[in-house]
């Protein structure tokens, strides 16, 4: 990667692009930070609170900033990235064919990178059907499929933090479908955020998080919905909660516009899950059902194996 600072576009300045605005600006890999918020209340609030320099249009972030980072939902983003990397190509091909007296080459965006030197990412959570929208692409060398394992509850510019991602993991899926120099920048990108990378298939990706996050997600949802409809009275379940009740619950405040279209996309994968996740609740169910204290002793110790993972 160059010595100069990126420009770089983040499309959503929620709690991901919004947090990655903070960090890749304050530890030097971006020189400037180029946001499009569809929202205006979002967009002013992510000016106010200094998560852009700039709040440009979709056509401006791509035009001028070398790296464009997609942080929008999944469902949005599958729609978005087949268009970035059309008005990407349209430019390499006019550039490509222009002369250096051109009114093309004059009128490009100064300081910004070469149509076919910009680089594309995406921070969705679920990877087969993004990287199947721009399978065949012309432009598709140029899109780094990426997944930054991590996150909060809370969405908006107003949840956007520093040391967000730091110790981390990302996932870089399906790299061998990008240019090498452009997986080297992202893997400094990241590296700027204190992320280490793993590799996988997108495939692969999305069963692991509908393992590791997906289903966590659709508990802590069923859960609350549990509570709320039992017990009707909200002031004791302020005064009852603990810690315990608190942590498991804590998913349930996510966001449904993001959630929704992670759940459909992901749903072979989140199905699988829940049908075991049902099974094993069946299995305390029926321990509980029956008295029997050695069933419910060998799941509970069973499951205390998860220690030996996660510390």
């Amino acid at each position: 990667m160059s010595e100069l600072k990126k420009t770089v576009g983040i499309i959503g300045l929620g709690l991901i692009g919004g947090s990655m605005a903070i960090d890749l600006k304050k530890r030097g890999f971006a020189g400037r930070v180029l946001g499009v918020e569809a929202d205006k209340v979002a967009a002013q609030a992510a000016m106010t609170i200094g998560l852009a320099d700039e709040m440009v249009s979709l056509e401006d972030c791509v035009d001028r900033s070398d790296i464009i980072v997609l942080a929008v939902p999944v469902g949005a983003a599958v729609k978005m990235l087949p268009e970035i990397l059309d008005r990407i190509h349209s430019g390499a091909e006019a550039l490509s064919s222009a002369s250096p007296r051109d009114p093309i080459r004059a009128n490009a965006p100064e300081g910004a990178s070469a149509p076919d030197k910009k680089i594309v990412i995406d921070v969705c959570s679920t990877k087969e059907h993004i990287c199947a929208a721009v399978k065949y692409h012309p432009a598709r060398k140029q899109f780094v499929c990426t997944h930054p394992m991590a996150g909060t509850e809370y969405s908006g510019p107003w949840a956007a933090q520093p040391g967000l991602f730091d110790g981390r993991a990302c996932i870089f899926a399906d790299q061998e479908e990008s240019a090498p120099w452009a997986v080297q920048d992202i893997l400094e990108l990241y590296s700027c955020l204190n992320m280490r990378p793993i590799f996988m298939s997108s495939s692969s990706h999305d069963v692991h998080t509908a393992y590791v996050s997906h289903i966590s997600h659709v508990t802590s949802f069923a859960l609350a919905l549990t509570v709320l409809d039992k017990e009707k009275d909200e002031k004791h379940i302020f005064d009852l909660a603990s810690g315990g009740f608190s942590s498991t619950v804590r998913l349930a405040k996510s966001n449904a516009d993001m959630w929704i279209p992670i759940l459909t996309q992901n749903h072979n994968n989140v199905l699988q899950v829940m049908d075991t996740y049902i099974e094993k609740m069946q299995q305390f169910r029926d321990a509980v059902a029956s008295y029997d204290e050695d069933a419910l002793r060998k799941l509970i110790e069973d499951a205390n194996k998860i220690k030996r993972i996660i510390r």
